[in-house]
């Protein structure tokens, strides 16, 4: 809209005719004069429209919430006795000159200028496009933006280089379900969805990048709950000729900055952080995740910790020898001759690391296997066939032959992190359009069926 002037702006016009654009707020009809607030991105305005003006004070009478108008104004300071202190633009008001409605809006079936926290769930999801218009959301959304953004500028800031990474691959073993894409082109085979970048980021390594990120979207088939979504995003990264502290100090060192840049409000309880062990930490909080805030009803207080010395191995269901984070994290020097002797399995510690905030695990890492011969003996334990090693991973063993680094890294969920940071019960009220509890997008109607015509193209047959 040539000439438009954002609302955060107009302290800038005073005494000056601009033009706006947005939504209408709340309107209020006092019968000679009409007050209403117009809100656009970077926020709201106080209008009113004088009998003076009578073609605009006729529109106003008859606009209502959430009508989208362009508005002629004159920008006036208010009498000092009615200004708003604290508020954004509380000092000033647009007088209407002209009104022209841009579209016009049925009544919304909640109140958009009110916290939808406590409205039904399932209807904010339906309308998910209404609630992103409420104060609340636009505060998280937007801040989850700033997060975003200082990730990426502080990865690029110390020599990081992004890399994009498939987002249809062969399935990786990291214990949840996969997300299966059959194939027109090739019938009877699939794709499946990335639970992470893992091996494509290890394989970035064995390329000489040495250090590699990405905003990486990843999706698991699995129950969803308060703090997990279906699809979700983490700050994925990884570094060569690393051991575990780098890691860590690197890690600790940016989310201190993150805080100092855009959280000043919030305080750090101990710098550096604390470091666990796995098996204190079982011991004295029952839990690998403990909440170490001193006042937990302090909603700026962040209580980060490292747990460290994670078992490498435990029992599945079954009985059997599986992976406790996933089967690429080498081994603790201490363990490394039990591992060769297959001794004492479960006392063998991987080389793994999990940071904690507020009792929420952020993310798992580890330093990497990059031996092929230390892989295949991982494998081995795991009772994953010779034949599956090839078919499922014969190109990282066959990687790992041709100079693999020592490389380790981390990826914390940013969708976990802005739910803390934001003081929000699940983060579901931190991601646009996120899915419900049970996995459904009730916008949209998904999952849904697919046509008969587009099973017979995959060659899927439905049994039922």
């Amino acid at each position: 809209m040539q000439n438009r002037v954002y609302i955060k702006d107009l302290k800038n016009n005073i005494s000056k005719e601009v033009i706006i654009a947005g939504w209408v707020d709340v309107r209020r009809d006092q019968g000679k004069m009409v007050f209403f607030d117009i809100r656009d991105m970077t926020g709201k305005v106080q209008c009113v429209a004088l009998p003076s003006h009578a073609e605009a004070i006729e529109i106003a009478k008859q606009i209502r919430p959430e009508w989208v108008l362009k508005i002629n104004g004159k920008v006036n300071s208010r009498p000092e006795k009615n200004v708003n202190a604290g508020v954004l633009n509380g000092e000033l008001e647009l007088e209407v000159l002209k009104i022209e409605i841009l579209n016009k809006s049925e009544t919304p079936p909640f109140e958009i200028s009110a916290d939808t926290s406590h409205v039904n769930e399932d209807v904010r999801m339906k309308y998910k496009y209404l609630d992103l218009r409420t104060e609340r959301m636009q505060k998280n959304i937007r801040m989850r933006d700033k997060i975003v953004s200082f990730f990426r500028d502080y990865m690029h800031q110390n020599g990081f280089i992004e890399i994009e990474t498939p987002i249809m691959m062969k399935g990786t073993p990291e214990g949840s379900r996969e997300y299966v894409i059959p194939s027109r082109l090739f019938q009877g085979k699939f794709y499946v969805l990335p639970q992470s970048p893992q091996q494509f980021k290890q394989l970035c390594m064995v390329a000489g990048f040495e250090k590699y990120f990405q905003i990486a979207r990843c999706m698991r088939d699995e129950d969803t709950r308060g703090d997990r979504q279906p699809e979700f995003t983490q700050l994925d990264f990884e570094m060569s000729f690393v051991t575990q502290e780098d890691v860590r100090q690197y890690t600790e060192a940016m989310f201190i900055e993150l805080v100092k840049q855009v959280y000043p409000e919030k305080k750090i309880t101990e710098i550096p952080f604390p470091r666990i062990s796995y098996a204190e930490s079982m011991k004295k909080y029952g839990s690998d995740k403990p909440d170490l805030r001193k006042d937990k009803n302090d909603p700026n207080e962040l209580a980060f910790c490292w747990v460290l010395d994670f078992p490498m191995f435990e029992k599945n269901e079954e009985g059997e020898l599986q992976a406790v984070h996933h089967p690429f994290c080498s081994i603790k020097p201490e363990d490394k001759e039990k591992f060769m002797k297959g001794e004492n399995m479960f006392s063998i510690r991987a080389n793994a690391y999990d940071l904690v905030l507020n009792g929420f695990e952020l993310s798992s890492g580890s330093i990497r296997i990059h031996e092929r011969e230390i892989q295949k003996k991982v494998f081995d334990l795991l009772k994953i066939s010779e034949e599956e090693q090839q078919k499922r991973f014969g190109h990282m063993l066959e990687a790992f032959t041709y100079g693999a680094p020592p490389h380790g890294g981390f990826a914390p969920g940013i969708d976990r992190i802005v739910m803390i940071l934001q003081n929000e019960p699940n983060i579901r009220e931190v991601i646009a359009f996120p899915k419900t509890g049970e996995g459904r997008d009730l916008m949209m109607g998904a999952p849904t069926e697919i046509s008969d015509k587009q099973l017979k193209e995959l060659g899927i047959k439905l049994s039922k």
